[in-house]
């Protein structure tokens, strides 16, 4: 009878974990920061009413929440983006996360988080073992929500996709358009064949690096600072021939190089700050953000303090402002990160807040129109295939 009793209360335990403990992990990690209803003035909020507003990254797949559904934890769901007036949203996956992760060094030793999450929150047991099942059990996610709210998210593979997304949008519809990314190209498992298994599952952007230094090349918060590797080099050229968007945030300053040295295609940091504005290791130099900038690439700035320091609208505005002076107005768009580990000033339904606070840093509304959006759907229609 005492040993039924323990194996009771162990499965009990065990339960309970698995219903509550993501859940718990979640709400802590991914924070709104306590603020007072922030500020929107009338015309700040008929401004915000009439932009078409892109968001390059968020990790909302990640976590165990129905995004169908307005949520009372996190930053990101379809409820709050359309309260928000967000067009589109790139909903990446993360797939890898080193134990005691940070933006200085990470080895690749160790402890994977991503590999506890996805047994916690009982992902398909493939999963548990394999970085490209990993990314389309998220990927697969993302298509449930759209084919049980299709009146509120559709999944944009093609140029066709966006600009029926935005005349719905323009005629009076409160649509999502979702765009897959790959955080981290250690989702190939090494194995370029895989890029189709990706592409075909709908992603349409790829993150070289994330935590960890790779087979693709030296991560921007890796050990060894290396550019790419001769496998690396050969996954960039496969990523320009098939038309994937390539985002170069976490990956080292000699990757970006290499990648710029070796391609002629729009690039993009999708999450991130001005270094000049914000000294951190998790921001370029700004003279290798205004070469990756050159050819028609898209910045998109943060909102939490480790890339723009203050983390509040008025933050937000500054580092935007910062990026204007720097990059040019044509080069800077939006990179929450929300629901990306990191404490918010608010989440997605309060986005009017950053409408605000630009129009008061006396940005002009055709400046604030690009920031907040136009910049991203000009060169998703260039990016984006035809067909």
């Amino acid at each position: 009878m005492i040993l039924i009793g323990i194996l009771a209360v162990l499965v009990l335990a065990t339960a309970g974990f698995l219903a509550f403990g993501p859940g718990i992990a979640e709400a802590g990690m991914n924070r709104v920061l306590p603020h007072r209803l922030w500020p929107v003035s009338d015309r700040a909020r008929a401004l915000h009413a009439r932009l078409v507003i892109g968001d390059w990254h968020c990790d909302s797949l990640l976590w165990n929440r129905d995004l169908t559904k307005r949520g009372k934890r996190g930053h990101v769901d379809i409820p709050r983006l359309i309260e928000g007036n967000v067009a589109v949203q790139v909903f990446t996956t993360v797939t890898q996360v080193p134990a005691g992760m940070n933006v200085e060094e990470n080895l690749r030793l160790g402890r994977d988080r991503i590999t506890a999450l996805a047994i916690a929150q009982l992902w398909p047991v493939r999963s548990w073992g394999s970085l490209c099942a990993r990314g389309l059990h998220q990927a697969a996610r993302l298509h449930r929500f759209a084919r049980r709210m299709p009146e509120g998210l559709r999944i944009l593979r093609t140029r066709g996709d966006l600009s029926r997304l935005l005349a719905e949008r323009a005629a009076g519809a409160q649509v999502v358009g979702g765009i897959l990314g790959a955080e981290g190209a250690h989702v190939l498992e090494g194995r370029l064949e895989n890029l189709d298994r990706l592409w075909d599952a709908g992603f349409r952007l790829i993150g070289l690096h994330h935590f960890l230094d790779t087979e693709v090349g030296g991560s921007l918060h890796g050990a060894s600072r290396a550019g790419l590797t001769d496998y690396g080099r050969d996954l960039v050229r496969a990523l320009v021939a098939r038309g994937f968007i390539i985002d170069l945030t976490h990956s080292s300053e000699q990757t970006a190089r290499d990648v710029l040295a070796m391609t002629d295609v729009p690039l993009v940091v999708s999450h991130t700050g001005i270094c000049s504005h914000c000294q951190s290791p998790r921001n370029f130099p700004d003279d290798l953000m205004v070469e990756i900038m050159s050819r028609g690439g898209v910045a998109g700035i943060g909102y939490w303090a480790e890339v723009i320091g203050d983390p509040s609208p008025a933050g937000i505005a500054g580092a935007v402002s910062a990026a204007v002076a720097l990059l040019g107005e044509d080069a800077v768009s939006l990179g929450s990160d929300f629901d990306g580990a990191v404490p918010e000033p608010f989440d997605v339904s309060e986005l009017a807040a950053v409408t605000e606070a630009l129009l008061a840093a006396g940005l002009d509304e055709a400046v604030i129109e690009k920031v907040m959006g136009g910049n991203m759907m000009r060169l998703l229609d260039r990016m984006l295939p035809e067909a």
